[in-house]
């Protein structure tokens, strides 16, 4: 078949972009590479991300740089990574939080506007109290609450998150009143909890664990539906009277959507590769679960969670400005 000249540079053009899709997915990446870290730092998922970084930096030969962008419940970072490039030079950390996401916000979908790459860890929570609280343990804290109707200061990442949904449905559970106070992160709530400025938190186990340890904070109840190894004798909030009680937090990492699927398939390799790393799981330590699921069990696993989240934020009128 014989082409037109004037159509012959066209193709050959297109040919030419294809091959140069292929070579960037195989040589990516060719230049460093920004994770958007919507949280805090100094949190446990800033933590835990840096290190799966740092191993994609020796792996990979590119640096792959924390960009930290804190604030609304994770809408700030993520209303900057929606609008980036997807090429592969755009990823994010997302926390159990991004299953919330959808049941919040209008400006983005998670799952519409983002692919998942790979769900990287599970970790337990500890329902933990100010030493200044006098409860020991869930019925002493309902008892205390019941008694007290809203004086007890229940600290969360901000309204809407995670934190606070889960302060939720202890309450409607347990039929108490309390008073939420929302911070940008959750991580600068423990400096009031330990003061006694406030009186309760939802706390991942990475970050209230060392505190409880050493007495700063105690923890009453672990907030998932297992114990936890670290501490097998105190029991779970459903073992003390409250069915069904889960808060577990996670780390995923997530790109804009229509990032290259060969570049997807690559960082999940390398990521597999990493939790693999016997220093790895000895400085996440055993309240840590490592997984690295792929995609589409990561998609299935949170919009699971956003599922089971929605009567809630209906029911309470949820809302926050992006």
């Amino acid at each position: 078949m014989r082409f037109p000249i004037q159509v012959i540079p066209c193709i050959a053009a297109l040919l030419s972009g294809a091959a140069l899709g292929q070579d960037s997915a195989a040589n990516y990446p060719s230049r460093p590479v920004n994770i958007v870290v919507p949280f805090s730092p100094g949190a446990a998922t800033d933590i835990e991300g840096r290190l799966y970084a740092n191993e994609l930096s020796k792996n990979l030969g590119q640096q792959f740089i924390m960009d930290f962008k804190p604030g609304a419940v994770m809408a700030v970072g993520m209303n900057f990574a929606v609008k980036q490039k997807p090429d592969g030079y755009t990823l994010v950390w997302v926390s159990s939080t991004y299953s919330l996401l959808p049941l919040l916000t209008k400006a983005y979908d998670t799952y519409r506007d983002f692919d998942q790459i790979a769900l990287m860890s599970k970790r337990s929570a500890i329902l933990a109290v100010s030493n200044n609280l006098p409860v020991h343990n869930v019925k002493e804290y309902i008892a205390y609450a019941k008694s007290h109707p809203g004086e007890i200061n229940f600290a969360t990442g901000g309204n809407g998150g995670i934190q606070h949904l889960t302060g939720l449905w202890l309450t409607s559970a347990t039929n108490t009143n309390v008073t939420f106070v929302h911070y940008k992160s959750i991580s600068a709530a423990y400096p009031d909890l330990m003061a006694g400025r406030t009186h309760m938190i939802p706390g991942t186990f990475a970050a209230a664990f060392p505190m409880v340890k050493i007495g700063k904070i105690r923890g009453i109840a672990i907030a998932s539906l297992q114990r936890n190894p670290a501490l097998p004798d105190l029991p779970t909030a459903t073992e003390q009277g409250v069915p069904g009680f889960e808060y577990s937090s996670w780390l995923g990492l997530v790109a804009p959507v229509k990032t290259p699927v060969p570049i997807i398939n690559k960082l999940y390799g390398e990521l597999v590769k990493i939790i693999k790393i016997p220093e790895i799981k000895e400085k996440l330590g055993d309240e840590t679960t490592l997984l690295a699921l792929p995609p589409a069990e990561f998609r299935k696993v949170s919009m699971t969670e956003t599922e089971r989240w929605k009567k809630l934020v209906a029911d309470n009128n949820i809302k926050f400005e992006d």
